[in-house]
């Protein structure tokens, strides 16, 4: 079978500079254990090396990191002084890094600075008394960063449905951005809708990452070349689902799955029969190696 593999797949520049970050930690460590010739179990008492939640969205890529040493904690309730904390590529809600910060942890932020600038830029909106409308997923850690920036003064809807049904108020000073990794087709399509809605244009943050546009625009592209779609990366990275949703929405056959072994014999039958090109691309958080892999299985079919 032929592979056409899309030219941005794979790790994004958030993703690479927060997973340098977490390396040079542990590279610290080890130079650290090394020279005071102690056991790892006790250098770990002394200050573990913690990502605060998993610090990019792909199982794989963290089982490795924690097989070296790395600590997943899911809440700050156990960190304490000594410790290194890495915040994650999706950053923090503001009262979780006053928490760290008061816990006498050393804190090293690897959030993408993507991310970054959009929690900045909610922060000023909601300092001049806006009323943030954020397209996102409200159960993601980054939209739940986001959301810290905005207050009490928020709302988040994940599709147009979503955003008819909100209880908006004529006289309210709002303002739309979205999570860092959403369509950018459904965003500009939520403006528009409120500018009807409300009889006036709502200022809108540009907030989406040009690398998530790009991923979702070559998948469009190579829709009108190709018969199926393989997607490769995290089943919990937002941003891999939706290249899937993307794939799927331009009629074709797709599978999203972590790696070449995911795809089972049953799976493949089912996809690949009578398929004689298929289109490959992958999340900001799948490695190289992972996309490397999977174009030599579908090559070998």
């Amino acid at each position: 079978m032929q592979v056409v593999r899309a030219r941005s797949a794979g790790f994004c520049l958030g993703v690479s500079l927060a997973l340098r970050r977490l390396d040079l930690e542990l590279d610290r460590a080890g130079g650290e254990r090394k020279a005071e010739k102690k056991p790892y179990h006790v250098f770990a008492r002394q200050g573990r090396l913690i990502t605060l939640g998993p610090i990019i969205h792909n199982p794989l890529v963290m089982q490795e990191y924690i097989e070296r040493g790395v600590i997943c904690e899911e809440d700050c309730r156990g960190v304490g002084p000594g410790d290194r904390v890495v915040i994650r590529a999706h950053g923090i809600p503001r009262d979780v890094e006053a928490r760290l910060m008061a816990s006498g942890a050393t804190l090293i932020d690897a959030t993408c600075p993507k991310v970054k600038k959009a929690q900045v830029s909610i922060g000023n909106e909601h300092a001049k008394g806006g009323f943030l409308l954020l397209f996102g997923e409200k159960d993601h850690p980054e939209v739940r960063g986001l959301l810290s920036y905005a207050g009490n003064r928020a709302m988040v809807f994940g599709d147009l449905r979503e955003l008819a049904d909100l209880p908006l108020e004529a006289g309210r000073m709002y303002f739309l951005a979205a999570q860092t990794t959403q369509d950018r087709g459904l965003f500009l399509q939520a403006g528009k809708y409120l500018r009807k809605r409300l009889g006036r244009t709502v200022s809108t943050l540009n907030t989406i990452c040009d690398a998530t546009r790009d991923r979702q625009q070559e998948v469009i592209d190579l829709a009108g070349k190709v018969q199926a779609m393989v997607v490769v990366g995290g089943l919990n990275s937002g941003n891999t689902r939706r290249l899937a949703e993307v794939a799927r929405a331009n009629g074709l056959v797709t599978i999203h799955v972590e790696q070449a072994n995911d795809i089972t014999p049953k799976l493949a039958a089912g996809t690949f029969a009578g398929i004689a090109l298929v289109g490959l691309t992958a999340g900001a958080s799948t490695p190289e190696k992972h996309i490397h892999a999977m174009q030599a299985y579908l090559e070998s079919i």
